[in-house]
């Protein structure tokens, strides 16, 4: 068995149905007027999402991650189903590229007008790329007070901020 661009060799998912492993209603968090980010989101959670306003959502999770119920493809369906813009960006954790952190920009800034939701495994990586992607857009200090409020500790990123949002402005 050879593996692919998103399942290695070997893979096998788990079969975790929603009231398993994926407990509860569908929560996120904001870190702007116009992003937030959420846990793993179930095709089901699509339709609340479109209410709350959201107009786009980004999936950081990689399908090597999730049972095939859940891969990125069947989470378009049903957001594009909704009316609303899907964008896959897989963000692998510790290994996250510039070309993550540029595609998750390009993902926000295509949606001017609306709300983006972006999930992940439990919406840090969509968290961290969302911060890399302000630099330079914002103050350090607002993009890492933003995360602390939600709930993401990332002031470990603060020389990573800077150097890129020192890149742009030079």
């Amino acid at each position: 068995m050879t593996g692919s661009r998103h399942r290695p060799a070997g893979f096998r998912p788990l079969d975790l149905p929603r009231r398993g492993l994926y407990n509860g209603p569908m929560t996120y968090r904001p870190l702007s007027e116009t992003y937030a980010v959420a846990p793993q989101l179930m095709p089901t959670d699509i339709p609340e999402i479109a209410a709350a306003g959201f107009t786009t959502v980004i999936c950081n999770r990689p399908d090597m991650e999730n049972p095939p119920e859940l891969s990125a493809e069947v989470m378009r369906i049903a957001v594009e189903a909704a009316g609303l813009r899907f964008c896959d960006n897989p963000v692998i954790g510790g290994a996250l590229s510039m070309d993550d952190v540029t595609d998750q920009a390009d993902a926000i800034a295509g949606n001017p007008e609306g709300k983006v939701l972006a999930y992940c495994a439990s919406g840090t990586r969509s968290a961290i790329v969302w911060a890399l992607a302000m630099a330079g857009k914002m103050p350090t200090d607002d993009i890492l007070e933003a995360t602390q409020r939600a709930g993401y500790a990332l002031e470990g990123l603060r020389g990573q901020i800077d150097m890129l949002a020192a890149q742009q402005a030079g």
